[in-house]
This record gives structure tokens, C-alpha cells and sequence, in this order.
């Protein structure tokens, strides 16, 4: 399995060395030269994959052991296509052309997410462009999770992702001890033409439907994260050298006699930025914000490297963590835990009486933090103006008082950080203030209760200075013009914001969509819908407007936060681009000049990739967990919001939970209602009564279905 994740990984760095040189030839030393690999295995991988691309005639083998790309014919599209839960699909185009349907029938034993050749034709379906696959250029995924139906002398697995439409034919020789009704996973093995499934390999079993060990376990398969670290790795890892030398000691600017501390989660384990706090007379102050050195330990070309690479980012379902980095550097050696000496990388500021910074330093620190702070103890300090914090939110639940010299630093962290975000919203940042989801969950890892966490003042000075040192650090390379990583966020949707400006008009509000103007209005417009019936409304559409965050080399300013140079230096603990940040870094600041910009930003599509199926594969652990949670509330009523509108019906967020289900359209009773798309609504017919986003509606909870992680609701009419 190892070996063929790595050459998943490298088939798309070679497709790029041909894409980029399309009339060249290459040989595997050549190849293999350009993408910098001297591994003996993983040059392997290099000729296994251009045999699976000669052979699928991507590229062609043009003198004995010679490839180069193949010339597509013109009127073909290559792309991603995306499954319906109908067996039809779409080609996605990029933003601003028009998606290709395609017909169940055409999509030619391809699957969800997989890179296809399409041919696109002149017949329309429902005024889309119609198209046909001609050729899968590479799978999405080999894995795939289902449930396991045995019969006599063979089985199938049925799929649990919608997208899937097909189950997977399973021979009788792949059956072994496998249980009926199992959930397992499945490798692709082959779909032979003129089959109506795919031939499947069930790799292992994950126990049965429901239960909340394995459906986490699924979530974790169905995008593609491994369980645990290789053995080579966590080898690796052993033989690394963790203690503090006093050799590299030396090489650092040491900060361990200054006074530093790490606010938290109560529950956080890897601790990877800490803050420092210095008087230096006249008024002026030194502010140091320390982050995890985790590239001293993740050095490039190893095996720890290339799994950190691989993984890219941590993933935070509700129960779990499937972490980045083993164990040993996440919660031991990388971690900032008070009263240990800790190797870090630092951006040091020197701030005036005014709060205005006059200096500024980078470079590799050593530390030694004296406390460590929860979110609720620091509140609790800010709240009450008082150094002893009390039992109720001690993280110890023993009252203490803590140090004058700390308790004066969060005073002035404080004040600095809300003039650093009063500068920030000046300059038109994007202020969404949006409640997070969370469990108490019981010993069996099964929900209690559910509760929201706010953003406090104690959140946003944390977020002030993470944000001070990303954004600086990205200014201090990027006005050097060096290639470097950053993080943007592209301009909003145009059509989007014309139909939100649409919505809030029809409402009495008003939207400037004036390009110097807009962030200021929506500003402006999210602040007056709050806590009004309108604002859940508004809030999504203002979301829904927004472009995605994505990582690449080539700067276009941060939109939502109003930065010109943004970047992630603060977290190397779980996202791998900060750990590249930190080497890009070091690399400059030791006078060196020359980086390979094509392979940063091959590190930039895919971290960023792996951090949009993070964000999914959470969505479903949280998903999950509300469906359980509602699994013993069928047919009791609860008061809900319209949080989306589609043409299958309503979905409904209920209120004191923020469970989210669906009301089927054809259960809705006293008339046929219609879709509108525009107006994000439901209209009757003859009644004209509207259902529209954002509207409060009660719900009876008819079904939980926790293996596909839905909830079904219905209106309560004796509320209507």
C-alpha cells in the first residue's frame, strides 16, 4: 500500500515535468534528476509510473526508453469530473466556463474526482454542453468504503459515498473470513470493459455500520489519510536526537530568561507558539512571538519529510486526531510545554508607547516557557482585572495567582492586540463571527451534549499575533521578491455578490459594490443583520461569495483579512507548509539565493488539496456525531433555521443544536413548490407561500441514518 501511495504521488510530479516541456524527450534519470530523486526505491516508482503512462497513452515511448507527452487532440478536455447521486456527472471547468454534463451512460467506468479525457459534443442537456469520457487519465482514489453483501460464490460491496454510484463485483477467492454486513475497505482492482461493476480486493474489515469506532475509522479511509505512521518512520523517529544541546544553543538567539507563556484549548496536547513579554524603559516594549522549530527535526529528503509531505496537514475529526507528525515530536519534542527548554523560530518586535512597531527580528530562538494558559483562564484574568484565578476555570481546578510580570504582559498583549485588529477592520478585513461545534462525548467516544464555542477576547489576542507574524514574515521575503509560500484569498465572487447585494436590498439593507468600498459595506452589512431574523441569511450568501485560501508562490494579497502579503509561519506542528515557510526562511536569512519555484508550488497545490479534504473529512466526523446525537430524538419537534435551499427541498439547522437536516420537497404538504435558484427559496405554486434561506421554521425529526450521516426532518404543521 506504501508503495503505491508514493507512486500516486510521484505520477503527478512527472506529469508536470512533461506538461511543462511538451515537446521534449526525457529518460527515467532525466526525469528523475528534475523532481531531485536519489532515493533507489523511489527512482523505481519513476519507471513504474511512466510505464502506467506509456501505457495509457498519455505520454510515448518515441526512441528505446525516451518518452514525451502525447499531443492531444484539441477538441478533447481533460479535467476532474464529479459524480451526481443519479450516475450523471459533470466536467468542472474553470471559474467562469461552463461545466460539461455528461450522461451516466457516457461516463465510461470512470468514478468520482477522477482525471478524465472528455469529448465534448454539440447536443445541449437542459441548455449545459453535453460530453462523453473517451479515457480515465488517473483515479481519484484505489480506495473505496463500503458495506459487504456475501452471496454463495461471490460478493459485493455496496458503496456509502453517493458519489460512488456502483457497488464493487467481489470474487469468491477475495471473500476469505470477510462477514456479511461488515464495513470494509476496498481496493480497485480493474473494470474490465462490457462489466457493469468494478472488480474489488476487500483490504480490510472496519467492524459494523453504525458504530462510532468504525465510522470514524471510514471517514479516515474515504479521503485517503492513514491510521498510523509507517514502521520505517516511527523507526525513524527513535534514533532522532530530541535533547537540547548546548552546541545549538549557541547558534540561537535564547529568550528562556524572558518571561513566555502559551495560550491554549484545554484540551490541546501540541502546544507550537508561545508569546514573550519585555520591558525596555522609555516605554517601549519587546514582543516575541515563538513558534515549534519542527524543520530542525523534519529535515529534506528524509523519510520523516516525505510522510509529512504525503500527510501535509493534521486532521481534527471529533474524536480524534490523525496528526501530521508522530507522537513524539507533536505532543513531546515540538510541543512548547511549560518549564522544558524548546528549540523555536521566532519573529521578535519591538513596539512603541503608541504601539507601533520600530524594529523587527526573525530567527531561531531557544526558549523556556514559565505558564501554561487556557483560553478560559486568560478570559477569566481579562474579565476580572484580578491575578488569582479561581478554582471553576483553574486547568488544575485549584485557585492560584499568577505572576506579576505575566499578568502585566497579558495586560498589554491584550491592548496591543485589539488596536492591531481596530487597524485591521480600518483597512476593510472581513469579520466573520462564527460559533464552532463541539461534543462532550462519554468513555464509548459517544456524544453527551453539544455546545458552541465563541470567540473571546482571549481567542483574539492569540489570532492578533499569529496574524502580525505571518503577515510580517511574508512582507519581510516577499518585498525581496524571493519565491516564497504564501496564503491568498482572490477577490470575491462577481455574480455572487450582485445577487447577494439583490437579497439585502429586497430586505432594506444596503450593499456598496464598489471595488474600494465592498469589504467596508459587507462589513457594515453582516454587523446589522446580527441577531436579526436576516442573519443567518445573509451570513451564508456573504460566505458562499468567497473565494477558497489556497497556498502557491504567486502573490495576490490575502482579501478577507486585507493583507498584501500573507503567509502560515505559526502552526509547523500540523501543516506542512509552515514547516517550508520556516526553511525558506532560515535559507534566506543565511544569505542563500537559489530555490526551485516549480517544485514549491507543486508543494502548494497539494498541501492545499490535503487541507480541503481535512476540512471535509471533519465536516463528516462532526456530521456524524450530530446524527447520533439525534439518533434518540426522532419524532420530538425542535425550532429550526433555513440553512440552504436546493431543489430537493429545505435543510434545516435547528436551533438550540445546530443539527442539520433535510425536508423533502415532496413532503412538504399544501402545494407544489418550485425552486428558485436566485432567490434561494421555495415558492408554491398556487399558495405562493415562500420558504427561504434563513427563515425560522419548526421540525419533527423522522429519521437518523448514521451510515450515510444524514438526518431527516419533516414540517411541524401544528406549528406552520
Amino acid at each position: 500500500m506504501y508503495k503505491k501511495k508514493r507512486d500516486r504521488d510521484i505520477r503527478g510530479k512527472v506529469l508536470t515535468v512533461f506538461k511543462e516541456n511538451p515537446s521534449k524527450l526525457f529518460n527515467f534519470k532525466q526525469i528523475a534528476a528534475k523532481l531531485n530523486i536519489r532515493d533507489g526505491e523511489k527512482r523505481k516508482s519513476v519507471i513504474r509510473v511512466l510505464g502506467q503512462l506509456d501505457s495509457q497513452k498519455i505520454i510515448s515511448q518515441k526512441e528505446l526508453g525516451k518518452y514525451s507527452l502525447l499531443k492531444v487532440n484539441k477538441d478533447y478536455i481533460e479535467g476532474i469530473i464529479e459524480m451526481t447521486s443519479s450516475g450523471n456527472a459533470y466536467l468542472l471547468m474553470q471559474e467562469g466556463e461552463e461545466d460539461i454534463f455528461i450522461a451516466r451512460k457516457k461516463t465510461n467506468r470512470s468514478l468520482d474526482g477522477d482525471r478524465v479525457l472528455v469529448y465534448p459534443n454539440s447536443k445541449r442537456n437542459k441548455g449545459k454542453r453535453e460530453g462523453e469520457v473517451v479515457e480515465i487519465l488517473e483515479r481519484a482514489s484505489q480506495y473505496y468504503i463500503g458495506i459487504l453483501e456475501r452471496k454463495k460464490d461471490f460478493g459485493f460491496v455496496n458503496t456509502s459515498n453517493s458519489r460512488v454510484f456502483t457497488d464493487f463485483f467481489i470474487e469468491k477467492e477475495e471473500l476469505k473470513e470477510f462477514e456479511n454486513g461488515d464495513k470494509v475497505v476496498i481496493h480497485l482492482k480493474d473494470w474490465p470493459k462490457k462489466k457493469p461493476s468494478p472488480y474489488g480486493k476487500i483490504i480490510k474489515s472496519l467492524g459494523k455500520p453504525g458504530e462510532t469506532i468504525t465510522e470514524m475509522h471510514a471517514i479516515i479511509y474515504e479521503y485517503g489519510f492513514p491510521e498510523a505512521f509507517p514502521e520505517e518512520v516511527e523507526e525513524y523517529v527513535q534514533q532522532l536526537d530530541l535533547g537540547i544541546k548546548a552546541k545549538e544553543v549557541s547558534k540561537r538567539k535564547d529568550f528562556r530568561n524572558k518571561t513566555t507563556f502559551t495560550i491554549d484549548p484545554i484540551s490541546a496536547k501540541d502546544f507550537d507558539d508561545a508569546l514573550s513579554f519585555t520591558p525596555l524603559g522609555n516605554g517601549k516594549k519587546e514582543i516575541g512571538i515563538h513558534i515549534a522549530d519542527v524543520s530542525h527535526y523534519v529535515q529534506p529528503n528524509s523519510i520523516l519529510e516525505e510522510e509529512a509531505y504525503k500527510r501535509a496537514t493534521s486532521v481534527y475529526l471529533v474524536d480524534r486526531v490523525v496528526p501530521m507528525l508522530p507522537e513524539i515530536l507533536s505532543n513531546g519534542a515540538c510541543s512548547l510545554r511549560p518549564k522544558e527548554e524548546k528549540y523555536t523560530f521566532s519573529a521578535v518586535f519591538t513596539v512603541n508607547e503608541k504601539m507601533e512597531i520600530e524594529k523587527e527580528w526573525f530567527g531561531k530562538t531557544v526558549i523556556l516557557s514559565d505558564h501554561r494558559f487556557s483560553y478560559e483562564e486568560v478570559q477569566y484574568i481579562l474579565d476580572t482585572g484580578d491575578k488569582k484565578v479561581s478554582e471553576e476555570v483553574s486547568l488544575n481546578k485549584k485557585e492560584y495567582t499568577v505572576e506579576e510580570d505575566v499578568f502585566i504582559a497579558l495586560q498589554h498583549l491584550d491592548n496591543f492586540a485589539k488596536r492591531l485588529r481596530k487597524k485591521r477592520m480600518s483597512k476593510g478585513a472581513l469579520s466573520f463571527d462564527r460559533v464552532e461545534v463541539k461534543f462532550n462525548l462519554d468513555k464509548e467516544k459517544n456524544p453527551e451534549s453539544i455546545f458552541f464555542k465563541s470567540s473571546t477576547d482571549a481567542h483574539k489576542l492569540v489570532e492578533e499575533f499569529m496574524l502580525l507574524a505571518n503577515r510580517r514574515v511574508a512582507e519581510f521575503i516577499g518585498r525581496q521578491k524571493k519565491p516564497f509560500i504564501y496564503r491568498v484569498h482572490d477577490l470575491p465572487v462577481e455574480e455572487k455578490l450582485a445577487n447577494l447585494k439583490t437579497i439585502a436590498n429586497s430586505l432594506g439593507y444596503q450593499l456598496n459594490l464598489e471595488t474600494k468600498k465592498v469589504n467596508s459595506s459587507l462589513n457594515k452589512l453582516l454587523k446589522e443583520t446580527q441577531g436579526e431574523k436576516e442573519q443567518e441569511l445573509i451570513d451564508t450568501l456573504t460566505i458562499r461569495c468567497m473565494s477558497k485560501a489556497v497556498y502557491t508562490i504567486n502573490n495576490i494579497g490575502h482579501y478577507g483579512l486585507a493583507f498584501d502579503y500573507y503567509t502560515h509561519f505559526t502552526s509547523p506542528i500540523r501543516r506542512y507548509p509552515d514547516v517550508l515557510v520556516h526553511r525558506l526562511l532560515q535559507f534566506y536569512l543565511e544569505g542563500k539565493e537559489k530555490i526551485k519555484k516549480e517544485a514549491l508550488e507543486v508543494a502548494c497545490i497539494h498541501s492545499s488539496n490535503m487541507e480541503q479534504m481535512a476540512t471535509k473529512a471533519e465536516r463528516d466526523s462532526i456530521k456524524y456525531m450530530q446524527v447520533k446525537f439525534m439518533e434518540d430524538k426522532i419524532n420530538q419537534s425542535f425550532e429550526g433555521i433555513i440553512s440552504g435551499v436546493t431543489d430537493r427541498g429545505l435543510f434545516v439547522e435547528i436551533i438550540q443544536n445546530k443539527c442539520e437536516g433535510l425536508v423533502k420537497i415532496s413532503e412538504i404538504k399544501g402545494d407544489y413548490f418550485i425552486y428558485n435558484e436566485r432567490a434561494h427559496s421555495l415558492v408554491g405554486e398556487i399558495t405562493k407561500k415562500t420558504y427561504q434561506l434563513g427563515d425560522e421554521v419548526s421540525v419533527i425529526a423522522k429519521k437518523a441514518d448514521l451510515i450515510k450521516r444524514r438526518l431527516d426532518f419533516i414540517l411541524d404543521e401544528q406549528k406552520e
